[in-house]
């Protein structure tokens, strides 16, 4: 039986999501601001503070749902056929993080490679989209349609870092002619996956 003061504090907390969830889609993520959660929650800011320990904090839980979403659905579908499906199937991850500079940086930054204590949703979508993409790779691998020198995680994870510094250049970009992050991912799995002469 949930006591009544856990039943509450519960409450606060989903109430706290739902309300900084509405700001997101109102004003995307870098406009979320901890005043106005706790303003339209009505609750003081250290109640936000108690539940998610800084802005960031919930940032990570909103972002770290939203990413296993995605993973939800990338793991429905059939296995790609090839490397450019490959890239192809993470178009909607790419899109996602690729809408708001917010979003790229606390999944860097929550993802344990950096010095900042790692986010466990944030750390464990990292390591499932891993876990998927060497589940795609293997039967590619099988079938001579990607190198098979090295073990599917280790070609996972290049894929990762790839994604990274894809959406790293798009951030970074002086002008509008950079290819969206999905189709400039491309010619970098293209690449890295080609099997050897």
């Amino acid at each position: 039986m949930t006591r009544a003061p856990q039943k509450r504090r519960l409450e606060t907390r989903a109430k706290l999501l739902d309300v900084a969830a509405t700001i997101v889609r109102e004003q995307g993520y870098s406009g979320l601001r901890v005043e106005e959660v706790v303003a339209r929650a009505g609750v003081a800011k250290g109640t936000l503070f108690s539940h998610f320990g800084d802005k960031d904090g919930l940032l990570a839980v909103l972002i770290g749902a939203d990413v296993m979403r995605l993973l939800d659905d990338m793991e429905t579908r059939d296995a790609p056929a090839d490397a450019d499906e490959l890239a192809a199937r993470l178009a909607p991850h790419m899109d996602y993080v690729a809408q708001d500079r917010v979003i790229f940086d606390l999944l860097l930054r929550y993802s344990g490679a950096t010095t900042t204590p790692p986010d466990e949703v944030v750390t464990a979508s990292f390591l499932r989209q891993v876990a998927l993409l060497s589940d795609w790779i293997r039967p590619l691998q099988a079938a001579g349609k990607i190198r098979h020198d090295q073990p599917p995680e280790l070609l996972a994870e290049g894929i990762q870092a790839f994604a990274n510094h894809v959406l790293g250049l798009w951030f970074c970009r002086e002008h509008d002619t950079v290819p969206p992050p999905a189709q400039a991912l491309a010619p970098y799995l293209q690449a890295w996956l080609q099997p050897a002469p």
